[in-house]
């Protein structure tokens, strides 16, 4: 009996966070897929990190409107999202990186009914903001 409870711990505990993986983002207002980027936890929190630009025009940028280290850096292997923590099903009370103007959002974000994520970025709160859809990569 021991032995099962121990192995159904180290299975639970070995269990990857849904969360995690290769993600699309989707262009809120052409639809467009934008970027593939990583979620990792890293000390308990959520980050995230843009593996790629997949829109020709994109290719190659650097993050001009960034300030500190970031500024001037390839958009390409900056981590945009930071330090969200988990709460229940969601995580919460981090930051995002808008690579296009530079600026640094509060940031939520949950995975709807669809497996998709709705990431939640804002000014102050929740409501004052917009919600981005990144879809799971696939392996195709």
């Amino acid at each position: 009996m021991l032995i099962k409870l121990v192995l159904s711990f180290i299975f639970l505990t070995n269990q990857n966070d849904p969360y995690e993986g290769k993600w699309i983002s989707i262009d809120d207002e052409t639809g467009k897929e934008k970027s593939e980027i990583t979620l990792y936890i890293e000390g308990g929190k959520l980050y995230g990190r843009i593996d790629a630009l997949l829109l020709d025009e994109d290719k190659g940028k650097t993050c001009q409107a960034c300030k500190g280290k970031e500024k001037g850096k390839p958009i390409v292997g900056l981590v945009i999202v930071q330090g969200l923590k988990k709460d229940g099903d969601d995580w919460v009370d981090g930051t995002i990186l808008d690579p296009a103007n530079g600026k640094r959002y509060s940031c939520n974000i949950s995975i709807d009914k669809n497996k998709n994520l709705n990431v939640r970025g804002y000014l102050g709160f929740s409501l004052l903001g917009r919600t981005q859809v990144w879809r799971p990569k696939t392996n195709n």
